[in-house]
C-alpha cells in the first residue's frame, strides 16, 4: 500500500528537474506512505518520464522496495494497492519457469506483464493504481482496479502528461490555477461527491475504476482503455437457494482469507452491521488468537449504535476497542478530515470514519472492513424504493403527485437532523418520477436536478450533469440488478471508496474491503434477484448464510449507517464559519451561486426553520475547500 507519482515531459530534460518535480509531489502523499519511497528517473531526446512512490509496508517488508526492474532493466512499475490473490498467480508463473527475486505481490504484477502484456491486468484480484514503462514499445501503461478502491488522478498539460494518487500532487506542480469544472460542480450539488471520470476541475480527470491509459511517450497521447474482465456465466440458472447460500458461505471465507495476508498486524472495524459482522466472524474463526475489533458510538444516542458492535465482540470473543465520539472529538480534525480530499466531498460519515481508523491504528496497520456488502448483495433501503416507485406511478397520475408535492412537502418538513419516517417519507416523495429518471433521483442526495438550477447561476447550470453516465449504463433501469451497477459505477467508485481510502490512509492504515472480491459481483450478479432482496427483506442471502452464528433475529435488525448529527453542529460551533460561507460579497466575488436562494436554504437551517441539513452540509463542504483549498492555490 502507498501512493505513486509520475511525469511524461516532452522533448529533453535535465533529470535533475524532474526529480525536484518527483519530490514536490510526493511531499504532499507521505501519509500514504511513511515507510520507504523510490524514485525513476528517465531521459531521452524525445521525452523525459519519471515515476514516484511513497511505501507503507505491509508485504515483504524486507526485499519489497520500489520501484522494481525487469531483468533487462526496460521495463519498471511503480504500485498502489494489494494483489490478493498475489500467491496462486506466482505459482502459475514459477510453473512457466519465471524466476523471482522478492516475495512481494508488486513483482507478481511486473512478471505477469512481461509474459502476458496487458492481458495481465484483468488476472488481478486486488485493490490497485499502478505505472509501467515499457521501454521496449515507449509506452506507459497506468491501470485501476475493478471496483476503483484505489485512486489515479491526470492531466494532459501543456503537452505533459501528469499523473499520481491523490489531487494535492497534481496541483502542486502544474504551474497554474486550474478552472473549476461546471460538470464537477454540477454532479457535486447533485450527489454531494464528484464520480470519475470527473474532477472539480476542467483539465484534471479520474482515471474510471477497470480501466487503464495507454499512453505513448514520444508524443504524449493517450487512450483509455477499459479492462475486459471476460466473466464467464458459470452459475447454473437453475441455482437453488442453499446451493447459493454454499457457495456464498464459501466465497466470502476465502475472500476474507486472502485479504487477511500480512506481515504486520491486522483487525477488522466493526459497527454492529451485517456486513462487518460477518467479516469479523470469518476472521475469527480463521484465526488461532482474539482477534482485534475496533467501533466507534456516538453521544448522541439517536446515532449510537455501539451496543450491536460489542454483542458481536462478545459473540466472537475479539479484543474489542470502542471509542465515543462527541462534537468535541472533531474540532481539531475536522478540517484535515474535509480538505484532504482535495476536492468538495460531503459524505458526512467520513468524518467517524476518519476517527476510528486513527484510533484503529494505534494498534493495527491493517483493518478489514464491511464495505461494499450493500451493493454486492442488495443491502439498500433505495433498491426496494424501486418498487414503491414502480407500484406508485403506476396508481397515481404525474398531475395528482405534483399537487401532492406541493400539499406533503411543508408537512413533512422536519426542523431537527433526526432522518426519521418523515424526512424517509420526504426523500421519496420527491424522488417519484415518471420518466425513468427514479433511482438518479434516489442517489441526489443534496440537491435534486431542478434544485441544483436553483441555487447555481445560470452559466453555471448543466442541464443534466449525469448524463455521461446514463450514456454508459443504457435506459430502463428498474431493477434491482440495474440499481446496483449505477451504485457500481457511481456511488461506490465516487463516494464510499473514495470516503475509505483518503481517511484511512490519512493516518497511514491499510483498508481492505472483502465483499469487494470480482469472483463474489460475478456470482451474485447471476442469481435470482430475489434471492438477494425477498420481498422487503434485504441482504435475504447473505443474512441467511451467515444466521447460524448470531443470536436469532440479530442481523434483521436495522441499521441506521455511520451517520454523524452535522445538521446540529451547522446550528451550533460551526454556524459562525457557515455564516461568512453565505457573506454577500464573497458569493458575489465567487460568482457561482445564486445568492438570495442559497442564502434562504442556510437561513432556514440556521433559524430551525426547516430541516436542511443535506443542502446546507453540501455547501458548507464546498465552501470550506473554496476558501482553504481553492483561494490558496496560485495564480
Amino acid at each position: 500500500m502507498c501512493g505513486i507519482n509520475g511525469v511524461l515531459l516532452k522533448g529533453k530534460n535535465e533529470t535533475e528537474n524532474i526529480s525536484k518535480i518527483l519530490s514536490k509531489m510526493n511531499m504532499e502523499i507521505i501519509h500514504r506512505g511513511p515507510d520507504q519511497d523510490g524514485f525513476f528517473v528517465k531521459d531521452t531526446d524525445e521525452y523525459a518520464l519519471g515515476f514516484a512512490m511513497r511505501r507503507l509496508s505491509i508485504i515483504d517488508l524486507s526485499t519489497g522496495k520500489q520501484p522494481m526492474f525487469s531483468e533487462d532493466g526496460k521495463i519498471c512499475i511503480v504500485f498502489n494497492g494489494e494483489i490478493y490473490n498475489y500467491l496462486k498467480l506466482k505459482d502459475s508463473l514459477l510453473e512457466k519457469a519465471v524466476k523471482f527475486h522478492t516475495t512481494s505481490d508488486t513483482e507478481v504484477i511486473l512478471r505477469l506483464y512481461e509474459n502476458f502484456g496487458t492481458q495481465a491486468f484483468a488476472m488481478l484480484d486486488g485493490m490497485f493504481a499502478f505505472s509501467i514503462y515499457d521501454q521496449n514499445k515507449n509506452k506507459i501503461f497506468i491501470a485501476r482496479d475493478y471496483f476503483g478502491e484505489k485512486p489515479l488522478y491526470y492531466t494532459p498539460n501543456k503537452g505533459n502528461l501528469i499523473w499520481g494518487s491523490e489531487l494535492k500532487s497534481i496541483i502542486s506542480v502544474i504551474g497554474q490555477k486550474p478552472e473549476i469544472s461546471k460538470q464537477g460542480l454540477n454532479l457535486y450539488f447533485q450527489l454531494t461527491y464528484i464520480p470519475a471520470p470527473y474532477t472539480i476541475y476542467s483539465n484534471i480527470h479520474k482515471l474510471e475504476a477497470n480501466h487503464y491509459l495507454e499512453i505513448n511517450c514520444n508524443d504524449q497521447s493517450y487512450n483509455i482503455v477499459e479492462i475486459d474482465q471476460n466473466f464467464k456465466k458459470n452459475v447454473d440458472p437453475n441455482i437453488s437457494f442453499e446451493e447459493a447460500k454454499s457457495t456464498t458461505h464459501t466465497l466470502i471465507n476465502e475472500s476474507v482469507s486472502s485479504r487477511s495476508i500480512a506481515d504486520v498486524p491486522l483487525g477488522t472495524f466493526l459497527s454492529g452491521g451485517v456486513d462487518s459482522s460477518i467479516v469479523s466472524l470469518a476472521l475469527s474463526k480463521q484465526t488461532n488468537s482474539n482477534i482485534d475489533t475496533f467501533s466507534v458510538g456516538f453521544d448522541k444516542k439517536s446515532f449510537d449504535e455501539s451496543d450491536k458492535a460489542r454483542t458481536v465482540a462478545n459473540i466472537i470473543n475479539s479484543n474489542h476497542h470502542e471509542f465515543i465520539i462527541s462534537v468535541d472529538d472533531l474540532k481539531s480534525n475536522i478540517d484535515d478530515i474535509l480538505l484532504n480530499f482535495d476536492e468538495p466531498f460531503a459524505d458526512s460519515s467520513s468524518l467517524p470514519t476518519y476517527l476510528v481508523a486513527h484510533k484503529t491504528r494505534q494498534h493495527v496497520k491493517v483493518a478489514l472492513t464491511g464495505d461494499g456488502g450493500d451493493e454486492v448483495f442488495g443491502g439498500y433501503n433505495k433498491y426496494y424504493m424501486g418498487k414503491l416507485n414502480a407500484k406508485y406511478s403506476s396508481l397515481v397520475p404525474e398531475v395528482a403527485h405534483s399537487t401532492f408535492k406541493k400539499i406533503l412537502n411543508p408537512i413533512l418538513s422536519t426542523k431537527d437532523d433526526k432522518r426519521g419516517k418523515r424526512f424517509k417519507a420526504k426523500k421519496l416523495l420527491n424522488a417519484i418520477n415518471y420518466n425513468d429518471e427514479f433511482y438518479y433521483n434516489i442517489i441526489s442526495l443534496a440537491y435534486q436536478k431542478r434544485e441544483v438550477e436553483g441555487i447555481l447561476k445560470a452559466n453555471n447550470f448543466i442541464d443534466d450533469s449525469l448524463q455521461y453516465y446514463k450514456n454508459k449504463i443504457g435506459k430502463n433501469n428498474n431493477t434491482l440488478t440495474d440499481f446496483r451497477n449505477i451504485d457500481k459505477i457511481i456511488s461506490l467508485e465516487g463516494d464510499m471508496l473514495v470516503k475509505v481510502d483518503r481517511t484511512s490512509m490519512l493516518t497511514s492504515l491499510e483498508s481492505r474491503a472483502p465483499f469487494l472480491n470480482k469472483e463474489i459481483w460475478n456470482f451474485t450478479s447471476q442469481l435470482p434477484e430475489d434471492y438477494l432482496m425477498k420481498g422487503w427483506n434485504k441482504k435475504y442471502l447473505l443474512k441467511d448464510s451467515f444466521k447460524q452464528y448470531f443470536p436469532d433475529q440479530f442481523l434483521d435488525k436495522s441499521k441506521k449507517g455511520f451517520g454523524v448529527p452535522v445538521g446540529d453542529w451547522l446550528r451550533g460551533y460551526l454556524s459562525n464559519e457557515l455564516r461568512s460561507y453565505t457573506e454577500t460579497e464573497f458569493l458575489m466575488k465567487q460568482d457561482i451561486f445564486n445568492v438570495a436562494e442559497i442564502s434562504q436554504i442556510v437561513e432556514k437551517h440556521l433559524s430551525g426553520k426547516e430541516d436542511n441539513t443535506f443542502k446546507v452540509w453540501t455547501f458548507f463542504c464546498f465552501q470550506k475547500w473554496y476558501k482553504q483549498t481553492y483561494e490558496r492555490i496560485p495564480s
